[in-house]
């Protein structure tokens, strides 16, 4: 994607510092800055601090991190260790541990000589198959739209609702909410799409900041809105994105998608959910009684950060100063309010039987 006509990824490895370099997404949409991240401690830093966000995105990061940590010692103890201190920096995305455990099982069978090199090797597929993912993905659901835009008078734009943000900033490029979004918009098809703002930490923001920089119309809205929109007949679709999927195909998304589903669904608008296959957590069933739900810091709820009038970024405090507040990071959706699941592989069910024909052989190791 581009930021101001400059082609970026959400991520790169820098050569010269040796080092991976993040967009620091804490200060966006305010201010577009980076980071170089050049020890262990800056990679769980990144991860748990939502400089790095999207399951995707996390993801290829911690395998950056397992790569700078075998640049540094590729002992079998330092490899333990930095699996362990990144697993434990976010509960909920499956693909931070689907990556951890990918190159640990890479990086036992080879010599300490050979593990530098792998493990930097490695991270770079790892980047580049989310990147060709997520195109194939919005290729999958781009028909979706179309066919949607077929039905429109000409020059009405298809109304797609968003939740949180599931753009190219949650994973290395392209998105997977947003990927088929973008190539419409590629196609020449006319869109307005619905940006839920997501409380806490206001992530559809960042949905706005990308959609603004390809120049696709958008509207920002609070994330109680939504429903009043499909009321009134003003959305067309809607597309979310998910941290974790089961094989059953319940979703486990930003806090919020679930009421946004039973919205969508007395409403009778497809609710459908962008994943890339590394999302699907084959172990899992029962997304409810299974998905841990990340529980994070009372202060992302109670305080918002924003640019006052002269620029200045800051937090205010939005609640009383001695009242609680809970912050639970996810819901699960049932997958009995999802219309579909867009993979990377084609549309499907969500559930058991639709996932595992797309994926046969995961579903079929996972049944052994």
């Amino acid at each position: 994607m581009k930021i101001d006509g400059v082609p970026y990824r959400s991520l790169w490895w820098n050569k010269e510092q040796q080092a991976l370099e993040i967009i620091d997404q804490r200060w966006l949409p305010h201010e577009f800055r980076t980071r170089l991240l050049t020890e262990m401690q800056d990679f769980v830093d990144a991860i748990y601090q939502m400089q790095v966000r999207g399951a995707p995105l996390i993801g290829a990061t911690a395998a950056y991190g397992m790569a700078l940590a075998m640049a540094n010692d590729p002992s079998d103890a330092n490899l333990d260790a930095a699996w362990k201190a990144l697993e434990q920096t976010r509960p909920t995305a499956i693909n931070l541990r689907w990556a951890l455990n990918r190159c640990r099982a890479v990086l036992s069978d080879l010599t300490k000589g050979e593990r530098a090199a792998r493990a930097l090797g490695l991270a770079q597929e790892i980047a580049e198959e989310d990147v060709e993912t997520n195109r194939q993905l919005g290729q999958q659901g781009l028909p979706l739209i179309e066919q949607i835009a077929a039905q429109k008078a000409p020059g009405e734009p298809v109304r797609i609702l968003t939740h949180c943000n599931a753009g190219w900033l949650a994973t290395v490029d392209w998105g997977t909410a947003t990927s088929p979004i973008y190539q419409a918009h590629e196609a020449g098809i006319p869109l307005l799409v619905w940006v839920d703002e997501t409380r806490p930490r206001n992530q559809g923001a960042l949905t706005a900041w990308e959609l603004g920089k390809q120049g696709i119309a958008h509207r920002y809205i609070t994330d109680n809105a939504g429903g009043h929109l499909m009321q009134q007949g003003q959305v067309d679709l809607v597309i979310t994105g998910t941290d974790r999927t089961t094989r059953r195909g319940d979703v486990c998304n930003k806090i919020g998608t679930y009421l946004k589903a039973l919205a969508a669904w007395d409403n009778q608008i497809p609710f459908y959910v962008a994943l890339p296959s590394s999302t699907i957590d084959w172990t899992v069933s029962d997304g409810l009684a299974a998905i841990p739900i990340e529980r994070r810091d009372a202060e992302e709820v109670t305080l918002v950060q924003g640019a006052s009038q002269r620029g200045a970024i800051a937090s205010v405090r939005v609640t009383p100063a001695q009242s609680e507040a809970e912050n639970p990071a996810f819901d699960v959706t049932p997958n009995r309010l999802i219309t579909g699941l867009i993979t990377e592989r084609g549309l499907c069910d969500a559930s058991e039987q639709g996932l595992a024909s797309l994926f046969p052989e995961f579903a079929a190791a996972t049944a052994e």
